[in-house]
């Protein structure tokens, strides 16, 4: 029953508090207005995520204060998650430049690795270790990045954020690991359907970096929790974000092959590319959350009950996300 309220205070929290949030944005003028990057046509407030990003901070506060979370969990997702919502909305706000926020995620990647025990993500014999974890709070910034990346379409991160949360809850489930970050993970999607109700396309407000920077520091330090425990694997892991990483390094990839200044503000993504041409952002969003559940989700799960299959079921996750982005991603932007 407990849990109960509380999913229905994650819900109804996040749906009411982004209601009064966007009057608040569209009042002070927190707006992201269109430019040569974007797929909007008017201004359209942003920031929203600090609602959800806010409320899922407070349940894991309330889980800690009652001794359910363990308190390892609870300092990497209370502190580390404040750190990126509270930056992440100063940039949604007045727009921060890009080495500050690659030091905030830098920081935030190693509060992660420290919380858990500073354990690398993988562990091979001819890789010393310093350079195994050096690699890992690498993955770790990227994850964050790559999430942000992603956020360009309406609905995509939210429903996108709503996935990851259920195929890890239901790899906890069936490696029987830790029953209380299970149901955690259950009212943090909670918390992103409540936000996406507003922001389902077409969108009436943006979760902005508030959400966007929190989302991809929470599922990054759930990883190092989940894996550091040993509960979920890397390669289920690299399934489960098969999407998102899979088409945000295949498209940085590529654009450092086709495009001189690579590292620029950019709107090439396959996503990105398909939703102008088809001025359709719902049917790319319902594209994407198509394969999550039909393709990503049962590999999710074979990689959990045929551990020895992992590395197979990571390649096919990330095989037809890398195929697509070269087809439709920044090969075609600059055709």
């Amino acid at each position: 029953m407990t849990w109960m309220v509380l999913g229905a205070a994650a819900f109804v929290f996040t749906a009411a508090g982004t209601l009064l949030y966007r009057a608040f944005a569209l009042r002070s003028g927190i707006l992201a207005n269109p430019n040569f990057r974007t797929l909007h046509d008017r201004p359209k407030p942003r920031g929203g995520g600090i609602v959800f990003s806010c409320v899922f901070l407070a349940l894991v506060a309330i889980l800690g204060w009652a001794g359910s979370l363990d308190a390892a969990t609870t300092r990497a997702i209370g502190l580390g998650g404040a750190v990126a919502t509270v930056f992440g909305f100063v940039d949604d706000a007045v727009h921060i430049n890009a080495f500050a926020k690659l030091a905030t995620q830098g920081a935030l990647a190693a509060w992660a690795l420290v919380c858990f025990g500073a354990k690398p993500l993988f562990d091979l014999p001819w890789i010393p270790a310093p350079v195994e974890l050096g690699v890992s709070w690498f993955a770790l910034v990227w994850l964050m990045n790559a999430y942000n990346f992603m956020d360009g379409v309406d609905g995509m991160a939210a429903s996108g954020a709503v996935f990851i949360c259920a195929a890890a809850m239901a790899a906890l489930l069936l490696a029987r690991g830790d029953a209380v970050l299970t149901l955690a993970l259950g009212l943090l999607a909670l918390c992103c359907l409540g936000f996406l109700v507003f922001n389902w396309p077409p969108a009436s407000i943006f979760m902005g970096d508030s959400g966007s920077l929190f989302l991809g520091y929470c599922f990054g330090a759930l990883m190092v929790r989940t894996i550091s425990g040993e509960e979920v694997t890397l390669w289920t892991w690299l399934v489960i974000l098969g999407y998102f990483g899979g088409d945000t390094t295949t498209t940085t990839l590529t654009r450092i092959c086709v495009t001189r200044k690579w590292y620029g503000a950019h709107r090439s993504h396959a996503y990105q590319n398909l939703a102008r041409i088809w001025s359709d952002h719902r049917k790319v969003t319902v594209g994407v959350i198509l394969y999550h559940a039909l393709w990503l989700m049962p590999l999710t799960v074979l990689s959990v009950l045929v551990p020895a299959v992992g590395p197979l079921a990571a390649a096919l996750a990330l095989g037809p996300v890398v195929l697509w982005t070269l087809r439709y991603g920044p090969r075609l932007s600059s055709a």
